[in-house]
């Protein structure tokens, strides 16, 4: 024991050992061993099923338009600065032609065209402050908008 000036005794502490553990080193332990099994495992499933927005649709947004037609449905979502659009058949089934276009005023139609079974799209344009028609077809039964959303 030592005695400083102010009178006080002062114990010196000897070396801080560090504990031991009982595991063998690189041991992580049953939590973090299932983390690490069950997190690839999850977001490999997030992958495969989806968003909510993709099931839905796979438009982002606020439904702005909807126009029905002989053999299926066009559907315009609208958010802030962008509109998209999805053509939806009114009966899922074999591959058929199917198409859909979105064009801003003063853009070039963005057009997603082929042989679907449900629906033909997401197409996306930049439109703030802009009008935007859309054209949706399946089977040769098609729909269209004019120009909307000024």
């Amino acid at each position: 024991m030592y005695a400083h000036a102010s009178g006080t005794a002062h114990v010196p502490m000897g070396r801080v050992r560090p504990l031991r553990s009982s595991r063998p080193p690189g041991y992580a332990g049953k939590h973090t061993l299932a983390y690490l099994l069950v997190l690839p495992l999850l977001a490999s499933l997030a992958l495969t099923l989806g968003t909510p927005a993709q099931a839905a649709g796979a438009c982002s947004g606020r439904p702005a338009k909807t126009v029905s037609f002989a053999k299926g449905e066009l559907r315009v979502y609208k958010s802030r600065a962008y509109v998209c659009a999805v053509t939806v058949a009114g009966r899922p089934g074999a591959r058929r032609a199917m198409s859909v276009s979105l064009q801003a005023r003063g853009g070039r139609p963005v057009v997603d065209k082929g042989r679907f079974t449900t629906r033909a799209g997401p197409v996306t344009v930049y439109a703030l402050n802009r009008c935007v028609r859309a054209t949706g077809a399946v089977a040769g039964s098609s729909g269209s908008t004019g120009w909307v959303l000024c």
